[in-house]
C-alpha cells in the first residue's frame, strides 16, 4: 500500500471541506466529536481484531502506520478525526476490500438520506 494512489472520491472528500468543525458551526452543533466516530472506532476495533494474519495483510500496526502516513502526508489538511475517516477508506480501497463507485455510491445514499 502506498500514500501515492490516488483516489478520486476520496479527493473529493477531502476537497468538500465539510469537516465536522465547519458543518458542527454551520448548523451550531457544539458536541466537538462528529456523531460518526464512536462507528469509526468501532470499526477500527473490529479491524483490529478480525483482520490479524489474513490476506489482507492489515495487521494492528500495519493499520495505524498507514494512517499515520496518510493522516501526516496525503490527508493533513483534513482535521481529526476526518483525516483518519479518509486514511481508513483509503487503506480499505487499496487492498480492494471497497471499490471507489460502491463508495461513492453508500455516499450519495447517506447524502440523499441526510438531505431528505
Amino acid at each position: 500500500m502506498s500514500s501515492a494512489e490516488e483516489f478520486v472520491v476520496l479527493d473529493e472528500i477531502v476537497e468538500r471541506n465539510q469537516s465536522w468543525p465547519v458543518m458542527a458551526a454551520k448548523y451550531g452543533v457544539a458536541n466537538p466529536l462528529p456523531p460518526w466516530k464512536t462507528s469509526l472506532d468501532g470499526l477500527c476495533d473490529a479491524l483490529d481484531r478480525f483482520c490479524r494474519d489474513d490476506e489482507l495483510d492489515f495487521s494492528v500496526t500495519k493499520r495505524r502506520d498507514e494512517e499515520d502516513e496518510l493522516s501526516a502526508s496525503r490527508y493533513a489538511n483534513l482535521p481529526y478525526p476526518e483525516s483518519q475517516l479518509v486514511a481508513l477508506a483509503h487503506s480499505l480501497i487499496a487492498r480492494g476490500v471497497i471499490d471507489e463507485g460502491e463508495l461513492r455510491q453508500r455516499l450519495a445514499g447517506i447524502r440523499a438520506r441526510l438531505e431528505a
